[in-house]
Parts: structure tokens; C-alpha cells; sequence
């Protein structure tokens, strides 16, 4: 693809004193006064800014349900299109590039960067909601009319809330996370244009890309990553809080909640001043340490037995209701298809800019089946095993002492999902020192996350520069944090709802045009490869 276009040609460099800038001069003004607008409005008007926020929710959920879920279901078969046709067999930098991490490495930072919070706040609350509240395909809850315990209602809803669970976090979302990780992979690797959204765009717009079309694409990618990564980060103050009250007595509250956001986005600017391999990847690689042998500790201090039937029964039962729960018509569900399954796609959709170009600047080299397969089913398998063991024990729990189950109390009789983990690891041992431990990789996911999107939006605020001035970083962390602290106290969940779907209903569309240029460009390695046989 033949452009003059340079990668900072219309940035602007500068120094403010000490501090120095290298800006896209559109991209970053509109994008930075936008979200202090958006932080300063939600503050003075918190009333007015929730009753928007629910009305956001209730639109993308309730009207564009069906939508969402057929978006979803096109990105998955347009991923297995990749994988079966010759388009797999192109490498992601050239025929002689080689991959730049080996798989260890690779394979955390996938993990870390798009999974973080998301996995301790709902393996627990998932499983055990869609079995007995949210029942998904109208399976019968365990627990009937009058409140008591139907132990022949217990197998198929443990199956299918598990399946549920594994729904939202299993190749649905991560065939997002493939399209727009592939196109800029593509469009920056092998075509040599600047990694940025709007690169991808160049067989759709030409040389319009790099005006005003390809501005709006841009500031649209940095609204969708700031309102994904802030609703992670709202959800991430919630669970330590509730850990630190759980263990600690400390009272669960918005103000303590907003000093954990800003103690912690103090914590992610160390981490992002000291870049990709000094801060993301050695925070991403402990964690991951850290996350398996706390896994460990639950599967064999628990029952083990039952934790692992329950990552069978979720994962036989994903399989066999599949194409079901994947259908947004015929269905009578919407407690779990409108309220969870819909959100879910929006926030996938929501983190795919972030997460996205995180994926693409660490895959280089990888040919293109390799990489589908593998950023596919190996976070998936992965999150299928924790969520199948953390679910299945929790369920184990609730049926075997319903009356004294906290489990059940957090999630069933006093809806608290921010405590249900804490709720499961009560009736397992060291329960204090292993709250802490859930404490802990809650706030490192928050730092992991928070540095990672950083990097990603002063990217794409800097034309596609990937070397920008560390103070750029560093601004962009203190918004992500910022925008977390405004959506909590402009109405809690809703609001943190609300943001990832208001970004994600634009942004769909855009992913959408994104396969026909990515179609575009694998046409051309094809040709360029045939032409050099």
C-alpha cells in the first residue's frame, strides 16, 4: 500500500519546562479536553449523569440485544474463515520475520492484559448467579418457589451456569480481540503504516485516513479504551474493597473505593514510566505466577475433585449449548441474554482497541493461524479451567449448607458480587491470609491493566508513535483512573456499565469494516507471495 504519509507528521513537539510532548495535534487536544469535560460534567451533575447512564444501558441492552449477539457470532466465523483458508499461512511482519517473546512470555501478557480484574470479580458471582437467578435457556433453579433445595434440579443447573459463565469469557470475546489486533498487526507489520486504528482503514479511505475520518476513528478508540479500562478498574476498587472488609473490617464505601483508584493509578504511573519490558511484562509474568499458585491453592485445599468436574460439566455443556446460547431469537431468557451476555459483548468490544494493540505489539513474527488459534483457545482453556474449579467448588458449597453458605448470602439473598469470592474462600483454609492473597493480584491486575491501556492510548494520541515522551503515558494513566473515580460516583455499576456500552455501539461498527480491510490486505500477501515464487 503506497502512502507519503510518516508516522508524526502532523504531531506537534514540544517542552512544557522540564516535561516534553510529541502529540498528534488533533487526536490528542479533542481527546484529552473531551474527557475532562466528561470527568468535571459527572461531577457537578452526578443526579443527571446516573439517570443518563441507566438510560444508555437500558437502549444497548434492551433495544440493540440482538445485535450485539449476531456482531459476536460474525467475528467468530470470520476467525475460523482465517484459520481454514490459505490467509493462515502469512507471517505477521514478512516471511522472515521471527517472534520477538517466547510462548511463557506471550501467552502472560495475553492473559494479564485481557483478562485482569474480570477474573477474580465473576468466577465465583457467575457461576453461581446464572444457576440459580439469571438460569440461562430457562433451565430450573435448585431452588424453588417455596425457597427449598430441589437436589434433582442441582446437575443440569450447575452445567448450564457454568456453560453460561464460560460463554462470556471464551472464544466470543477473544474473536473480538483477534479482529482488531490482526488488522493493526497486519496494516503496521506488513504494510508498513503507522500503528494506529486508522491504519486499518487505508484500503476503505486512502489517503483520507490521515484527515478527519481517521481522527474520528482515533478518538473513538480512545473513548472505548478509556470507558472498557475504567469500568475494570471500577470493578477492581469494588472487590478490594470488599476483600479489605472482609478481612480487615474496613467499611465498604465509594469514598475508600476512590482512594484504592487513586493509590493505585500512583502505583501504575511507576510502572508505566518504566515502559513495556520493565514494567508491563515483569508485573504481567509475576502475576501470572502468582494467579496459578493461588488457582493451586484452591483447587487442592477444596474439594479437588468437585473443582474439576465442574471445569468438565461448564466445558461439556459450552460445547453441546453452544449454537443455543449463542442465538439472540427464540429465547425467553433475558434476565441472563439482555442483562449479562449483552453487556458483556459491549465490553468486549469496549477493551478491543486497548487490548487489541497490546496483542499486536507483542505478536509480531507469529504467522496468522498460529495466531488465531492461539490467542482463541489459550486464554480461554485457561479461564474455562479457573472459572470451571472456582465456580464448581462455590456451587459445591451453596447446595451442601444452603442455610450457612455465605456464597449464598453475597450472591443469591443479598446481592454483593463484589464479596463472592471472599464468600467461597471462607470455607477453605488459611481464609484470611488467602483473602489478602485475592487482594493482592485484584490490585495488580488494576496496575496491569491501567499501565498497558496507557501505553495503548498514547499510541494512538501520538500519530502511531510507539516511543512517545513518558509524561504523555503517565497523563493518560491519571485520566483512566480519574474516569473510574467519576463513573463510581455518578451511579456506581450502572455507570460503569453505561460507559463501555456508550463507546461500544459506535465502535461495533467500526470493527465491522475492519474485516473487509483486513480481507483486503491478506489478498495482498497472497499476490505479493505468489509474485515472489
Amino acid at each position: 500500500m503506497q502512502t507519503d504519509y510518516v508516522v508524526g507528521q502532523d504531531n506537534i513537539e514540544g517542552r512544557l519546562g522540564p516535561i516534553g510532548f510529541d502529540i498528534h495535534n488533533r487526536v490528542f487536544v479533542v481527546s484529552a479536553i473531551a474527557s475532562v469535560v466528561f470527568i468535571v460534567l459527572t461531577l457537578l451533575f452526578p443526579e443527571r449523569a446516573e439517570s443518563v447512564f441507566q438510560a444508555v444501558v437500558s437502549f444497548a441492552t434492551g433495544t440493540l440485544d440482538g445485535y450485539f449477539m449476531l456482531l459476536v457470532d460474525f467475528f467468530i466465523l470470520f476467525c475460523i474463515a482465517l484459520v481454514v483458508l490459505p490467509y493462515g499461512s502469512i507471517r505477521l511482519g514478512g516471511p522472515d520475520a521471527r517472534p520477538e517473546h517466547g510462548y511463557l512470555s506471550w501467552f502472560a501478557m495475553l492473559f494479564t492484559a485481557g483478562i485482569g480484574i474480570g477474573l477474580l470479580f465473576f468466577s465465583v458471582l457467575e457461576p453461581v448467579y446464572h444457576a440459580n437467578v439469571s438460569l440461562p435457556l430457562g433451565v430450573a433453579s435448585p431452588f424453588g418457589a417455596d425457597g427449598q433445595l430441589n437436589p434433582e434440579a442441582i446437575p443440569a443447573a450447575t452445567a448450564l451456569g457454568l456453560a453460561g459463565t464460560f460463554l462470556h469469557w471464551g472464544i466470543h470475546g477473544w474473536a473480538v480481540y483477534v479482529v482488531m489486533a490482526l488488522a493493526l498487526a497486519l496494516f503496521t507489520y506488513n504494510k508498513g503504516l503507522p500503528f494506529s486504528i486508522r491504519s486499518a482503514f487505508f484500503p476503505i479511505l486512502g489517503e483520507r485516513v490521515w484527515g478527519w475520518w481517521g481522527h474520528v476513528i482515533d478518538i473513538l478508540a480512545v473513548f472505548s479504551t478509556l470507558f472498557g479500562l475504567a469500568t475494570a478498574l471500577g470493578l477492581g476498587a469494588q472487590q478490594a474493597n470488599a476483600g479489605m472488609n472482609f478481612v480487615f473490617g474496613i467499611d465498604i464505601s465509594t469514598v475508600f473505593q476512590v482512594i484504592v483508584i487513586l493509590l493505585v493509578t500512583a502505583v501504575a504511573l511507576v510502572s508505566v514510566w518504566r515502559g513495556l519490558e520493565g514494567g508491563v511484562k515483569k508485573l504481567s509474568e509475576i502475576n501470572m505466577v502468582v494467579a496459578v499458585g493461588f488457582f493451586f491453592f484452591v483447587l487442592f485445599a477444596g474439594p479437588t475433585l468437585v473443582g474439576l468436574k465442574g471445569f468438565w460439566s461448564g466445558l461439556s455443556s459450552y460445547v453441546t449449548e453452544f449454537i443455543p446460547l449463542s442465538a439472540p431469537f427464540g429465547r425467553d431468557d433475558d434476565a441472563y441474554r439482555q442483562a449479562w451476555s449483552v453487556f458483556y459483548w459491549a465490553w468486549w468490544v469496549s477493551w478491543a482497541p486497548f487490548v487489541g494493540m497490546f496483542i499486536a505489539r507483542v505478536s509480531r513474527g507469529r504467522t496468522v493461524r498460529e495466531f488465531v488459534l492461539c490467542v482463541l483457545l489459550i486464554p480461554s482453556l485457561f479461564i474455562f479451567i479457573w472459572m470451571g474449579v472456582f465456580g464448581g467448588i462455590a456451587l459445591e458449597q451453596l447446595y451442601a449448607d444452603p442455610d450457612n453458605s455465605l456464597v449464598k448470602e453475597y450472591v443469591i439473598d443479598d446481592y454483593s458480587p463484589e464479596l463472592s469470592l471472599f464468600g467461597m474462600l471462607n470455607e477453605l483454609p488459611l481464609t484470611g491470609l488467602m483473602s489478602t492473597v485475592g487482594i493482592v493480584l485484584a490490585l495488580v491486575f488494576f496496575v496491569t491493566s491501567s499501565d498497558s491501556g496507557s501505553l495503548v492510548i498514547d499510541t494512538i494520541t501520538a500519530g502511531g508513535k510507539i516511543d512517545a515522551p513518558r509524561p504523555q503515558r503517565m497523563f493518560w494513566a491519571t485520566v483512566e483512573g480519574l474516569v473510574a473515580v467519576v463513573l463510581l460516583l455518578g451511579g456506581g455499576l450502572a455507570a460503569l456499565q453505561a460507559g463501555v456500552t456508550a463507546t461500544a455501539i459506535p465502535f461495533s461498527i467500526v470493527m465491522l469494516l475492519m474485516c473487509y480491510s483486513i480481507v483486503k490486505a491478506l489478498n495482498g500477501e497472497l499476490r505479493h507471495r505468489r509474485r515472489r515464487t
